[in-house]
């Protein structure tokens, strides 16, 4: 299938297409996974925000809201991403904007792939595979 992006109140974020798609392929084969519809939808906090309180009754801001489509090896969802909450938090960790915007498109991914992260011990494991992943694109 195809990984896709679109934009919803903010300016297109300055990624390099071809290249974060080709990622984006390999880290879902790296998982043994196959590559659905995975659309990528970059927004504001406030879109962001509506978002989490319509579908699943949050009311605050986050970086990505992940809908896993996901049916047995095919991986698909829609990631959507707040580019000003990407952009706090690049500021706060003390990170360059396009790393933090990878690392949170990639986490999105990795939810699709079945990784989780609620708990301490799987949040450690969800880094160890954001930062794998991200070493890997540095590398393209």
């Amino acid at each position: 299938m195809a990984v896709s992006y679109d934009a919803v109140d903010v300016p297109f974020p300055k990624i390099k297409r071809r290249v974060t798609t080709k990622w984006i392929y390999l880290t879902i084969e790296k998982y043994h996974k196959k590559a659905g519809a995975v659309t990528y939808i970059f927004c504001s906090d406030e879109e962001i925000l509506k978002i989490n309180k319509q579908y699943l009754n949050h009311d605050y801001y986050t970086d990505i809201i992940t809908f896993d489509y996901t049916e047995g090896e095919v991986v698909s969802g829609d990631l959507f991403i707040s580019l000003n909450t990407v952009k706090s938090n690049s500021e706060k960790f003390g990170t360059a904007y396009e790393e933090e915007l990878h690392r949170v498109m990639i986490h999105g991914v990795l939810h699709l792939c079945g990784f989780k992260d609620k708990t301490p011990a799987d949040e450690k494991i969800m880094r160890e595979k954001e930062n794998e992943a991200l070493w890997n694109l540095n590398m393209m």
